[in-house]
């Protein structure tokens, strides 16, 4: 695999150097020529590519590849007004398509599934990501998209779907609607769900796998570097196997940005499109930290694994001076029976001190006009929580069915610290 690699990133950086200015520009900064990157190992030579950098060149400065070559725009919505803007090209697609079809093979899947797709269809990569990849596997895909849940249910039962691709959170949200119009997991016939799009936990697994009587894997992506299908997990759940033929992944100190080991070891997720030509990216800072695994897989792939993303180091909270993950508080919260994972953290500055209070929203078997029952729950929870993220946060119960559901990516955080 090395080999290839080397090959590929060899004829990548010739490539972005003759047909991209950035990158150019980059290389000669850097006093690098092409020639100088025959190996893979030679990769740490060349510089970092960010979102800024990115948004510095929209829209089309980040393209190596002519618009008459492209066939496709994608975007990811930007903090600052402009959106990220991603080109592909018709090998782009294709080689999208089948690393997408990898992920459902891995999964378990097979021509004879039906998908229902409901991640965004449109600027958003999941959509048409999962779409392209259930047909060029050669199974059925129904687009349903984001939204009439109502009607999502009545196909997945009436179609028999065997497969669904949706976030996390929608997939919690259907299996809450399901049991709301009387249907039980029985009545249908899913056994593969590919989630991704946000961060969830090994509980949140087990809630979904639960509720909708499948088998739950991650599939990961980003738009900037292809879409969903960058990796995925197996039907061994020992981490994602990145198809790293076609996208180089690194772990780096998001500090100090040098190289870490591929053994466990954490640190900032950085990828090398080596195969992509309408918007190649060299070692692109994604912020999301996790670790990568070199060890072989229990199912048989060599390709190397990715953990699951703990957070971002861009939207990790620091809170008194302690790194805090919405993963982590999901985490606790999911262990606990009385909470449906249904939460908002809300970060507020108190006379110069942080504080941080939980909303949590209570299953209805476990919700009370009690008080002394609902400050069981708060100690319990706030206990709990204390023990994971060394923080004591103020924790406010809500009451069943309060809290607004999310049909994509949620929104757990409110930091108001940054609105002063």
């Amino acid at each position: 695999m090395s080999v290839l690699q080397g090959k590929r990133l060899h004829k990548l950086v010739e490539y972005t150097y003759h047909n991209n200015e950035f990158y150019r520009n980059k290389m000669q900064s850097a006093g690098l020529i092409p020639d100088d990157i025959q190996e893979i190992g030679d990769i740490v030579k060349l510089p970092f590519t960010t979102k800024q950098d990115l948004r510095d060149n929209y829209p089309f400065g980040m393209f190596s590849a002519p618009m008459s070559q492209m066939v496709r725009i994608h975007a990811s919505s930007g903090t600052t007004g402009k959106p990220t803007i991603v080109g592909y090209t018709r090998r782009d697609i294709e080689i999208w398509s089948e690393m997408v079809a990898r992920c459902l093979t891995a999964m378990g899947a097979g021509k004879d599934d039906i998908f229902t797709v409901a991640y965004g269809y449109g600027l958003f990569t999941g959509g048409l990501g999962l779409h392209y990849g259930v047909e060029n596997l050669g199974a059925t895909v129904i687009p349903m998209s984001t939204g009439n849940t109502e009607k999502h249910i009545r196909l997945i039962h009436d179609c028999e779907a065997t497969g669904i691709a949706c976030t996390p959170s929608y997939a919690l949200y259907l299996a809450e609607e399901m049991k709301k119009e009387g249907m039980d997991k029985s009545e249908i016939h899913l056994k593969i769900g590919a989630f991704g799009g946000e961060p969830w936990t090994e509980n949140m697994r087990k809630e979904i796998e639960h509720d909708l009587g499948l088998n739950a894997y991650n599939i990961y992506g980003l738009s900037e570097i292809m879409g969903p299908g960058v990796s995925c997990e197996c039907e061994a759940k020992e981490g994602s196997h990145v198809w790293e033929d076609h996208i180089y992944p690194e772990i780096v100190d998001p500090e100090t940005l040098e190289r870490l080991p591929n053994d466990g070891t954490q640190g900032e997720l950085v990828f090398t499109t080596l195969t992509k030509d309408g918007m190649p990216l060299i070692r692109y800072r994604t912020r999301d930290i996790c670790s990568l695994i070199d060890k072989p897989c229990s199912c048989g792939r060599t390709a190397v694994r990715m953990t699951r993303i703990l957070g971002r180091s861009d939207d990790m909270l620091i809170i008194r001076g302690i790194n805090v993950f919405p993963s982590q508080v999901e985490s606790v919260i999911l262990t606990l029976p009385e909470f449906e994972p249904q939460y908002l953290l809300v970060i507020d500055r108190v006379n110069n001190l942080d504080t941080l209070e939980v909303q949590v929203e209570v299953r209805p078997e476990y919700y009370s006009d009690e008080m002394s029952k609902m400050l069981e729950l708060q100690k319990k929870l706030a206990e709990k929580l204390q023990s994971v993220i060394s923080i004591k946060a103020k924790i406010r119960l809500m009451e069943p069915n309060s809290m607004v559901r999310s049909q994509g990516k949620s929104n757990r955080v409110q930091d108001n610290r940054k609105l002063q």
